[in-house]
Parts: C-alpha cells; structure tokens; sequence
C-alpha cells in the first residue's frame, strides 16, 4: 500500500533515519539476549551457542579445545561482610582481570551468580592448566585492597576438553564438576577431568 510521501524527496532521508534506528534497536536487543547487563560479557546462553560451534568446529578438524568454569571463592561472604555493591565490583574486577589476560580468540561469559566461563580454542588441557595459572596471578595481583581492604579474592576453575559425541551442556557440566572439586579441596585452585572415552574405542583403532 503506497501514500503520497512514499516519493516525496523530505521523507526520504527521515525513512533513512528510521531505518537506522530500527536497526539500532534490533542489535541492542540482540546483545541483551547475549550478554551479562552487570559484566558486559557474554551470558550462558551465548557460551552454550559458541561452545556447540567449537565441538563442531572440533570434530571438523580434529583440534582440541578446552573450557573452564570458575567460581569466585567464598562470594556470600564477600558481600556479607562488605555489601552486595562491592560484591558487584568484585565482579566487574574479575571480569576485567580476564579479559585484559585472555587472547582475542578466547571467550568469557558470566554462567550464573558468582560463575563464569571460558572457551579455549585450539588448547591442549596441559596448555588450559596454563591459562588457569596465568589468570590465578593475574586475578591475585588485582588491587582488592581498594574494594575489599584485608581479603584477597580467589577462584576455583574446573577445566576439561572436549570428546567425542559429547553436547555443549555435557562439557559445561564436567568443567561445573571439576570446579565443585576445586572448592572441595580447599579453594584457590584449578582441577581437571577429561572425559573417558568410550571402553572399545582403541580396540576398534587397533582393527583398522
């Protein structure tokens, strides 16, 4: 259905305009569905999406990757003891910590609460271990003492790669695990399971 101003030169830049913020609205609305509102980083939805494409990507070429679950360490306390704004800002200062370390093909995502996520491509779990230490120091080096005067904030990270036939919330859940036994044996620290593979796999490999 036409009207008279469909080619009246005056609305042609104001339809241009319109256009241009409609387009504005559809990519913002896109990144809140994607992203964390208090960190900025990618939310648990989006880890999910990238790490399904990385096990894809995997079995394609035949590279391993590796993701991690990290959690702040006694977080309940930090917010009892210094307020839930602080809590907030511990939060931010993690986030900071590993986006300023990560390289620029790694992903980082809040999962949930005080859980956060990340995505190593084309990684080794020797070389995640790695990672894990660097980001410990860098987190460790953080100035707490102007947000948390007297407590250095820690994390436990649960690290495993990626098998095979495997979904993105099966590897998700194994680096949760990991990390839960982390925070059993005492916090601060990284643990990591590789998933088992199947019992007649190398039988199978031997057959061939």
């Amino acid at each position: 259905m036409s009207t008279e101003c469909d080619g009246c030169p005056a609305c042609a830049p104001l339809r241009a305009r319109l256009a241009e913020k409609e387009l504005d609205i559809l990519n913002l609305t896109e990144s809140l569905t994607r992203h964390d509102i208090l960190t900025g980083v990618l939310n648990r939805r989006a880890l999910t999406e990238l790490v399904a494409e990385e096990l894809q990507r995997s079995s394609r070429t035949g590279q391993p990757f590796c993701f991690a679950m990290i959690g702040i360490d006694h977080m309940k306390d930090v917010n009892q003891q210094f307020g839930h704004d602080i809590g907030d800002a511990v939060l931010q200062g993690i986030t900071r910590s590993a986006t300023e370390l990560l390289r620029t093909l790694d992903r980082f995502g809040r999962i949930e609460s005080d859980q956060f996520g990340v995505i190593l491509p084309a990684t080794w779990l020797h070389q995640g271990v790695l990672a894990m230490n660097r980001l410990t120091a860098k987190v460790a080096a953080f100035g707490w003492d102007t947000l948390t005067p007297g407590t250095t904030v820690t994390f436990s990270a649960g690290l495993t790669t990626n098998a095979p036939a495997e979904t993105a919330e099966m590897m998700i859940q194994r680096a949760e695990k990991a990390m839960a036994e982390a925070k059993q044996e005492g916090r601060n620290r990284t643990v990591q399971i590789e998933q088992e593979l199947p019992a007649g796999l190398f039988a199978a490999m031997d057959d061939m």
